[in-house]
């Protein structure tokens, strides 16, 4: 293990924020980006909400949807480094990269986050371009038996390799140049043919380390394997417990059981991942998730459920919608303090019990004198959730109970007991 963990610092609480695909899919440009983080900044800021996240192919000057356009050319700086596409992000011109739009996005009082695919990009290798800071080329550090299942753009980088280390060392410097504050590194959690890439993981980690700006790491796709919290904890800040997430219940249905199983490895600073929040407009651009242009599929029971669970487990929060086009319902699920309260603060989640009709509470600490208690009806029938005082681990009599979402009253409780609709919940805040 490392010394100190000094990354765990940078994400003492699960990163809140807006991502792209969701919306763009691989096809986002500059002027979306401004859009929504001027959003952000006027309705979320101030509810915790700060990192605008730009996903894959920003590179890539002809991308227009979620699809992926195999082996097309990138644009690439000359020590194999891809940079950003001047056509989609202008402000990119003269070889700025995305330091001006970090920069306004800064002046907004916001983080500044981009998406890469792991290793080194198959035209660099091909080309044999150089890499800064080693006579190294970009074939010889090259794993070309390591490679995306569904993304043609890069190679792995074998870590044995001298100028391995040297990469990835002149990737972040760039990134850190550029102002970025937070990175998703894709392929890398949990590649459907290779699973988990730890050493390429702890070259990314020293890299960041070596340039002293706190960067939060992010790692996908999921499911990692749980086996590896320990080393997801020792070198990331959030890695993904799922493939992609979309709003289709089934999914969601899923979920339940990875935060089970994860809600032991939930450390402040390392935070399992949920994937992004499939709500609001959806799709613009993208045809990924079964589904194209549209507002969220879930239902708003649906929408609850999701969020209530989010925030006692504490998965980081990213937004996958078009702010822009956010109703007053959607903006009131960003936007509700007791339940960012429960999010940001609350202890020691666990799940108390599921039975065999898809009744489910989980339970966590909160301040002084203060419990959480989430009941979640993931059956396809209404539905009476019950638990007691002693199965939360309460030894008093009665409780002053309050619905969280619903922030209202609900006076004292000598049993928590309520019937709930099919795929509905209650986020109860005890005192």
């Amino acid at each position: 293990m490392t010394a100190t963990l000094k990354h765990l610092q940078f994400a003492p609480t699960p990163p809140m924020g807006w991502n792209s695909w969701d919306c763009y899919g691989a096809s986002v440009r500059e002027d979306e980006v401004r859009g929504n983080a001027e959003y952000m900044a006027e309705h979320l800021k101030r509810f915790g909400w700060d990192h605008v996240v730009v996903d894959i192919q920003w590179y890539e000057p002809g991308a227009n949807s979620s699809h992926y356009r195999p082996f097309v050319p990138l644009v690439m700086d000359e020590y194999s480094r891809l940079v950003p596409d001047e056509g989609r992000f202008p402000s990119a011109a003269g070889g700025q990269g995305f330091k001006p739009l970090a920069d306004y996005v800064h002046s907004l009082g916001l983080k500044f986050g981009i998406h890469i695919m792991r290793g080194i990009p198959r035209q660099a290798v091909h080309a044999d371009t150089p890499i800064l800071g080693t006579t190294a080329t970009a074939r010889s550090i090259a794993h070309t038996n390591s490679i995306c299942p569904w993304n043609t753009d890069m190679y792995g980088v074998d870590a044995s390799k001298e100028g391995a280390q040297q990469y990835y060392n002149s990737l972040f410097e760039l990134y850190a140049s550029w102002g970025v504050d937070f990175v998703k590194v894709d392929d890398i959690a949990a590649s459907r043919l290779y699973g988990i890439h730890l050493p390429e993981i702890e070259l990314i980690r020293k890299a960041i380390d070596r340039t002293g700006r706190p960067m939060t790491l992010s790692l996908s796709p999921g499911p990692a394997p749980v086996e590896h919290a320990s080393e997801l904890q020792e070198f990331a800040n959030m890695w993904r417990m799922t493939d992609d997430y979309w709003d289709i219940w089934r999914l969601l249905y899923e979920m339940f059981e990875r935060c089970e199983k994860w809600a032991p490895h939930v450390k402040q600073g390392a935070w399992p991942d949920c994937d992004m929040l499939p709500l609001g407009h959806l799709g613009i651009r993208s045809v990924d998730g079964g589904g194209s242009d549209r507002m969220t599929r879930f239902t708003r029971d649906e929408q609850v459920t999701m969020m209530s669970l989010w925030s006692i487990f504490r998965s980081p929060l990213m937004f996958g919608g078009e702010l822009r086009d956010n109703d007053e319902w959607t903006l009131s699920l960003l936007t509700n303090e007791e339940a960012l309260e429960v999010h940001r603060n609350s202890r020691d989640a666990r799940q108390l019990f599921r039975d065999a009709e898809d009744r489910i509470v989980w339970a966590a600490g909160g301040g002084e004198g203060v419990t959480y208690a989430a009941l979640f009806n993931a059956g396809d029938s209404e539905n009476t959730v019950s638990v007691t005082l002693e199965q939360l681990g309460l030894a008093q009599s009665s409780v002053q109970a309050r619905d969280v979402w619903g922030k209202t009253d609900l006076g004292e409780q000598r049993e928590l007991s309520f019937t709930l609709a099919p795929h509905s919940s209650l986020l109860l805040k005890l005192t």
